[in-house]
């Protein structure tokens, strides 16, 4: 049986394939034949035929890019992005060094101690004009490598915002922001909007496995930090299977502890490209997979009925909720937009709702959470939001499951100087070897 046909690639030599999802017994799967290297089957839904179905919200607006490139290759080839993208783009990274401080198992980056030569201010101010040029102002996510080892990254959160920028997010290990006094308070004010840190546990065995070391202690040093300094703050964890599976649960309520400094959490299960030293499963870490977890872990606070497909991009991309903490500490599921009727969600209305949520407090506004008796209307909404938990996950694609129509709906992009935007799963797609289309 055969529910769907789409495009997807080779994982061995990136040749375009046409590709089929098929329903099996325990879930729903993209089968794929190279003519060189065989037969591919990739599980991409955990779960019945009629969730996957169900799944698939109408709740989209297709927004053409600005001035898209010509296409000649075709998809994933000419991306930049091309005239076959449907969706122009919401968060763009920004990625400002090769260089980290870690050497991590596992990153798409492939990231370490030396690199190429970091950009310089006037080439990245380029970067910045060519975004508001092609569609900008978007959300900016500072990125790398690990964009803290640059010493001017102050000064080019500020030439961000004089280019016209408001959202700016550091995507970060969090190491100086735990070691350096008043250096978060420095980013905050060059205009960094939140910190979206890296954090796989609440326990430090499962650091030695996905970052090379014990990393708990920094991690929290670094949260402190950025909550002293009026920063949001997103945990990020990757999610691998077999690994840090059991973390689900303890990293939600490790962060509902925390707000309002901690604004959600946004896991992201483990794709497999770039530096990865851990092997493909048969049966990698989806969606449904991801749901059941937060539900079984959390002991139904938070249910897998609570959450959504993506909007502006592929439904399959992505899943969220967002709940409010009530005084007495119990929370409540919030209407998602698709389930009010609205059936048309845009890139601008994602960069907002992300910018509005994970943002930091107002410096009029900083206080300890509670819901205050308030005759004015914007301190009651900043208290309403500073209430308000995010709770969503990305599942990028690899060279297994890549699917060209959920590609050509990204608006998560890579800025390029030679290609312009690329979207994130074209930019860090590898083959077996290592072997990548775009990344150098």
């Amino acid at each position: 049986m055969i529910i769907g046909r789409t495009e997807s690639v080779c994982p061995v030599c990136l040749r375009v394939l046409p590709a089929e999802i098929c329903p099996g017994t325990d879930g729903v799967y993209m089968e794929k034949s190279c003519p060189e290297h065989g037969d591919f089957r990739s599980l991409i839904w955990e779960g019945d035929l009629r969730s996957y179905l169900r799944w698939a919200t109408k709740n989209s607006a297709a927004e053409a890019p600005k001035d898209p490139k010509p296409c000649s290759r075709g998809c994933p080839y000419d991306c930049g992005l091309c005239g076959e993208h449907r969706t122009k783009g919401c968060c763009v990274l920004l990625e400002l060094t090769k260089r980290c401080n870690l050497r991590c198992p596992v990153c798409f980056a492939s990231a370490g101690e030396t690199g190429d030569g970091d950009p310089s201010l006037g080439q990245i101010a380029a970067q910045y004009q060519y975004l508001m040029d092609h569609g900008g102002p978007f959300n900016i996510q500072l990125s790398g490598g690990e964009p803290t080892v640059r010493d001017d990254l102050p000064e080019i959160i500020a030439l961000g915002r004089e280019k016209g920028f408001s959202f700016f997010q550091l995507n970060t290990n969090g190491l100086r922001l735990a070691s350096e006094p008043g250096y978060a308070r420095s980013l905050k004010e060059a205009g960094l909007s939140t910190v979206f840190l890296q954090f796989d546990a609440v326990s430090d065995p499962v650091y030695e496995i996905l970052r090379g070391r014990r990393l708990l202690a920094e991690k929290e040093r670094a949260i402190e930090a950025c909550a002293e300094a009026g920063l949001g703050i997103v945990l990020v964890p990757v999610i691998a299977a077999g690994v840090n599976e059991d973390q689900v649960g303890p990293i939600l309520r490790y962060a509902l502890e925390r707000m309002p400094a901690v604004r959600g959490v946004h896991f992201q299960p483990l794709s497999y490209f770039g530096r990865c030293g851990l092997a493909r499963p048969d049966r990698p870490v989806t969606i449904p997979k991801m749901l059941r977890l937060i539900e079984e872990q959390t002991g139904g606070r938070m249910c897998a009925s609570d959450f959504g497909g993506g909007g502006a991009e592929n439904p399959y991309c992505s899943f969220h909720a967002s709940y409010l903490k009530k005084t007495d500490g119990s929370l409540k599921a919030l209407k998602r937009k698709s389930d009010s009727g609205c059936c048309c969600v845009s890139s601008d209305d994602s960069r907002q709702a992300v910018a509005n949520q994970w943002s930091g407090e107002a410096e009029e506004f900083a206080g300890d959470g509670e819901f205050l008796e308030t005759s004015s209307l914007d301190a009651f909404l900043e208290q309403a939001r500073k209430n308000t938990f995010a709770v969503s996950g990305m599942v990028f694609q690899d060279a297994w499951n890549l699917d060209l129509k959920r590609l050509r709906r990204c608006y998560i992009c890579e800025m390029d100087p030679e290609h312009g935007m690329v979207p994130f799963c074209a930019y860090n797609l590898t083959d077996t070897e290592g072997r990548a289309l775009y990344r150098r």
